[in-house]
C-alpha cells in the first residue's frame, strides 16, 4: 500500500500538471476577461461588483449576457433564469467528467465542479483515465485566477481611459455575440437563420405582454421547441 506521504506527493504532482495544462486557458481568458471588466464599468457596475460577479459566476457567456440584460433594465429573476438556461450544458459536462474522473471525496468533486468551464472540461477530458481530481482542480484554478484577476485589470484600466472610449466599449458586447454566431452560421447556416427568424417573430409577439428579458428568453425557448418539433415531423415523413 502507498503511504500517506506518497499519496500526498502524487496529488501535488497531479495538481502541478493540471496547472501547467491550464496555462493556455489562462492566456486565452485574458483578453475576454479584460473586455468584460471594461464593459462592466461601462454598464455601471462598481469594481467590487464586477470582480465579485466573476468570482461567483465564472461563466463568460452568462456574464456577458447578464451585462446586456442589465443594460436593458431586466430584473434579477430574468437574469438568473437566463443564466440557468445558458449554463444548463454544465450539467451534461459534469455528468461526463464524473464518469471519467477518479472516485474522490464530495469536497474535491464540488471544488472542481465549480471550476468546470467548457475549456477546463475539454483539457481535463484529454488526460489519462481515470482523470485525477487534483489535475482537474489545477486546470480550473489557474483558469479561474486568470478570469477573476483580469476582470479587475479590465475594470480599473477603464478608469484611465477617456469616458467617451469606455462608453463606446458597449459595442464590443454586440461584436462578441456576432463573433460567436458567425461560426455557427458557417456550419449550419439554414438552421441558425430559421431559429433566428422564429425567435424574432415570437419575441415581437411576446413583447406586447412581457418585459424585454422575459420576452427574449420565452421566444428563444419556444423557437427551439417549435423548430425541433417541425424537424422531427420532417424526419418521420422521410422514414415512411
Amino acid at each position: 500500500m502507498e503511504s500517506a506521504e506518497t499519496l500526498n506527493s502524487t496529488e501535488i504532482n497531479w495538481f502541478r500538471r493540471g496547472i501547467a495544462a491550464g496555462i493556455p486557458i489562462a492566456f486565452g481568458y485574458m483578453p475576454v476577461a479584460v473586455t468584460f471588466g471594461l464593459l462592466a464599468g461601462a454598464t455601471g457596475l462598481s469594481g467590487s461588483e464586477a470582480v465579485l460577479m466573476s468570482m461567483l459566476v465564472f461563466a463568460g457567456a452568462a456574464q456577458y449576457m447578464a451585462l446586456s440584460m442589465m443594460a436593458l433594465g431586466s430584473g434579477a429573476a430574468e437574469i438568473i433564469t437566463a443564466t440557468f438556461i445558458v449554463n444548463f450544458r454544465h450539467l451534461l459536462m459534469s455528468a461526463s467528467i464524473r464518469e471519467r474522473a477518479e472516485v474522490g471525496s464530495k469536497r474535491s468533486r464540488a471544488l472542481y465542479g465549480f471550476f468546470l468551464t467548457d475549456e477546463v472540461f475539454a483539457v481535463s477530458s484529454t488526460s489519462e483515465l481515470p482523470v485525477r481530481s487534483h489535475y482537474i482542480t489545477g486546470v480550473g484554478m489557474i483558469a479561474y485566477g486568470s478570469w477573476v484577476g483580469f476582470t479587475g485589470v479590465g475594470y480599473f484600466a477603464g478608469s484611465f481611459l477617456p469616458g467617451l472610449l469606455t462608453e463606446s466599449m458597449a459595442i464590443a458586447l454586440y461584436a462578441l455575440f456576432i463573433a460567436l454566431l458567425i461560426p455557427s452560421v458557417k456550419k449550419e447556416g439554414k438552421v441558425v437563420i430559421r431559429l433566428a427568424f422564429l425567435g424574432a417573430v415570437f419575441n415581437a409577439v411576446f413583447q406586447l405582454w412581457l418585459s424585454t428579458g422575459w420576452s427574449i428568453m420565452s421566444a428563444t425557448i419556444l423557437a427551439v421547441i417549435v423548430y425541433e418539433g417541425i424537424d422531427q415531423k420532417i424526419i418521420r415523413r422521410g422514414q415512411t
